[in-house]
């Protein structure tokens, strides 16, 4: 993905509080509200318990490459999707879609993620690949690394296209990490020579590294949802338990 720390501002659902949801109530809800078949089925397909265990929960790492960092004025070009478990990457089951986006790709997109406007020409626009799209998102909780990136460019390229967005639980690498590495006590030494010691990376790349996880190449849609994907797995294994209620970690 695209570097996420220009995003203006959050897009948390209704009702998010202090980063609370009632999943399964809220795709009850949306699920009678919805208008466009396809999200009907998404939404009626419903969503895992808050209470259920990290461990048997259902969850698939998703990532988007986009043309920008504004949901509004950019498009996605690319989306990587990777079932998993705690226990297990279900590689084989992976899908990558490269689209058609509705704006210019820029220069420096370009340069990022290496998709060129020749290359997305003759492909789907996201529309075409929806119903997939869709069916392989629905009943699982999305692992993310950054869900102001998946979910506001999901959410405006539905509303671009069948006028309405689209909300889903996510568990977000990122802000794990920003949980468990920033805003620790300062060292009694640090204290006694009146210094703060830096805040660590919490982009991917630097989160894996401190997990000892391998380097893969960055901003490939379903690379980037591997990195996501091995990232949790290490996170939930070095800070949590596997039978830790998913509601204590997705937002």
């Amino acid at each position: 993905m695209l570097h996420a720390g220009l995003l203006r501002r959050s897009h948390d659902p209704p009702g998010a509080g202090a980063d609370r949801v009632d999943w399964p109530a809220r795709f009850r809800k949306l699920a009678t509200e919805a208008e466009d078949g396809r999200l009907q089925a998404f939404y009626a397909a419903g969503c895992v318990d808050g209470g259920t265990a990290l461990l048997a929960a259902p969850l698939v790492a998703l990532d988007v490459e986009t043309t920008g960092l504004d949901p509004v004025r950019d498009g996605i070009v690319s989306i990587g999707l990777v079932p998993m478990s705690l226990e297990r990457i279900h590689a084989s089951a992976s899908r990558h879609w490269i689209v058609k986006p509705r704006v210019a790709l820029t220069a420096e997109s370009v340069t990022v993620h290496g998709i060129t406007d020749s290359q997305v020409q003759a492909l789907p626009d996201l529309l075409q690949i929806l119903d997939e799209l869709l069916q392989q998102m629905a009943g699982r909780v999305m692992v993310v690394h950054c869900r102001d990136i998946e979910r506001q460019f999901l959410d405006q390229a539905l509303r671009v296209r069948i006028g309405e967005g689209i909300e889903f639980p996510v568990i977000d690498t990122m802000d794990l990490e920003a949980r468990l590495h920033r805003g620790r006590r300062v060292g009694w030494l640090d204290r006694l020579r009146g210094r703060k010691p830096p805040e660590p990376s919490i982009r991917l790349a630097d989160s894996r590294r401190r997990y000892g996880l391998p380097r893969y190449r960055p901003h490939h849609a379903m690379t980037d949802a591997l990195s996501s994907a091995e990232l949790l797995q290490a996170q939930v294994a070095h800070h949590f338990a596997p039978d830790t209620p998913i509601r204590d970690l997705w937002r």
